[in-house]
Parts: C-alpha cells; structure tokens; sequence
C-alpha cells in the first residue's frame, strides 16, 4: 500500500510541474459578473483566450486578462524548455475558479425611517494552465 501512494505522489508531483497557477484574491467585483467573463475563457487556448478578454467590454475582462498574463508567466518559468508550445497554441486554460469573497456591508437610507442593505460582494479567480492533452492519431 505504500508503494502505491508513493507513486501518486511522485505523479501528482510531476504533473504539478508542468501545470502552472495564478490566484487573485478580494477582487471587487461580484462573482456572478466575473463568471459570465470566465466562462467564455474555460477551456480556450491561451492566445486565443488573451484576445477574447482584450475585446470584451466588461470590466471584470481587464482584471482577468493581467491574472492570465501572469498565469502564462509563471508557466513559462516552469517550462523553459517548452517555450515553443506556447506558439504552437497547445497550452490551454485547464480550469478557471471564481469563489467569492468577503462581502462589505453598508447602510442605505430608505423611506419612513428604514435602513436598506448595500452588499458590496469580491471574489477569488485561479487560474490553471496546462497542456493540451496529446491526441490519439489512429
């Protein structure tokens, strides 16, 4: 039994290699506006994905496009030697989070005496990059 684990350890550890991370926390914007944006980049190549967060006109694409800017730099770090995937378009956004974060919560005025909620909502996006898998040529 743990030879077994020792050998999914030493897996995981490589496919740690190979994968790249970038988090940005206590972004302030909801978490349901910076889905919508996400989830037009899950999945995409990396080029591909840069160029559709450059032309989108919503805010939380700004804040997404330097987190994938710096999701690609660190992959590069951790692959130098692989540099031509990049330019070949085989690195692709494995997986993109947004969890949300804390909320603030102010006070409005409202009529006859009342206070109304403001809920100010932030949100935590990761971003993981890998390469695509290989295809299976028959």
């Amino acid at each position: 039994m743990g030879k077994r684990k020792r050998l999914m350890a030493e897996s995981l550890k490589e496919a740690k290699k190979v994968t790249a991370i970038a988090k940005l926390n206590d972004i302030p914007t909801s978490p349901r506006k910076m889905r919508l944006v996400a989830d037009t980049v899950r999945g995409q190549e990396v080029n591909r994905a840069l160029d559709l967060l450059k032309f989108s006109k919503r805010e939380a694409s700004v804040r997404l496009e330097k987190l994938l800017r710096s999701a690609i730099a660190n992959w590069e770090a951790k692959n130098p030697d692989k540099s031509k995937e990049l330019d070949n378009g085989n690195v692709i956004v494995k997986t993109i989070m947004v969890d949300e974060g804390r909320t603030l919560k102010r006070i409005r005025p409202c009529p006859q005496g009342r206070a109304g909620r403001i809920r100010k909502r932030s949100n935590h996006v990761t971003i993981i990059l890998d390469v695509k898998p290989a295809t299976v040529e028959k």
